[in-house]
């Protein structure tokens, strides 16, 4: 990867990773009441819908721009030559660029994903206020609190999402004899987050829970099978897919945007 495209994937990848983040807010802060472990109402409900939006439009930036360089260099070292420059092996290269592009990306998206949603599950306490007390109670440690817990999520997604979604671009490329356009980009990336974004949403259920659990607790631990099994025992199944449709529609108008933007801006650039 030269220069020119290094920049381009970003900016590129920042600018998409702001326009979903803030534009689809509220939907999120629905998902994460429906999760927390207080229930819906007393997390806020439908008060304070854009409490925490600070925290996300602070990470949004890196955090997106940290995943989509990560995930364009690896691809390009991996497709550069060897076995895995062969075209029916692309999947695969698709999936290791993106795993590791979330082990990075997280290392931005966790801190801001804790301060936000624990400032969405108590609207009435501020960004600002909600970091102090984090920081003041758990140190530098409470911000990575459910660190394994996002990664093991978003590997899973993204090992589903990336793969479908070029899969799908060249799969409609060939189908039309062009490549295609950033809107068809889009198309494709909607389809491939709502599928990942609803495989993956008893994971979502587990962070969501260690991120608000109070400190010292036994889900505060990051135990991942010791929460879901809590979960299925006091909630069943409805409860390990609490949030999938808000996080569906999140995610698939997400994808839509965000892949659209990232394609269109990458594009315009180089």
């Amino acid at each position: 990867m030269d220069r020119r495209e290094f920049v381009a994937s970003l900016v590129a990848g920042g600018c998409a990773g702001m326009c979903v983040d803030l534009t689809l807010f509220p939907l999120d802060t629905i998902k994460t009441r429906l999760q927390s472990q207080q229930g819906f109402y007393k997390a806020g409900g439908f008060r304070g819908i854009y409490a925490g939006v600070p925290s996300a439009a602070v990470g949004s930036f890196p955090n997106a721009a940290a995943f989509f360089v990560t995930y364009e260099c690896t691809k390009s070292v991996l497709g550069a030559g060897g076995a895995l420059a062969a075209p029916h092996v692309a999947p695969v290269t698709h999936m290791l660029a993106a795993s590791l592009g979330e082990i990075v990306a997280c290392l931005i998206r966790v801190p801001t994903e804790v301060v936000k949603q624990r400032t969405q599950a108590s609207p009435s306490s501020s960004t600002y206020n909600m970091l102090l007390a984090t920081l003041k109670e758990e140190g530098v440690r409470g911000l990575y609190r459910g660190y394994c817990s996002t990664v093991f999520r978003e590997i899973p997604f993204s090992l589903v999402q990336f793969p479908l979604w070029e899969y799908l671009k060249t799969l409609w490329s060939l189908r039309q004899g062009h490549t295609l356009h950033s809107w068809q980009s889009a198309v494709c990336g909607a389809f491939a987050g709502a599928v990942a974004a609803f495989v993956t949403t008893p994971l979502d259920v587990a962070k969501t829970r260690i991120m608000l659990a109070k400190a010292g607790s036994a889900t505060a631990s990051g135990n991942i099978p010791l929460v879901l099994y809590d979960v299925w025992r006091s909630k069943g199944l409805p409860g390990l897919f609490a949030g999938s449709l808000p996080r569906m529609a999140f995610i698939s108008a997400g994808g839509f945007i965000f892949l659209g933007a990232y394609e269109k801006v990458r594009r315009s650039l180089l």
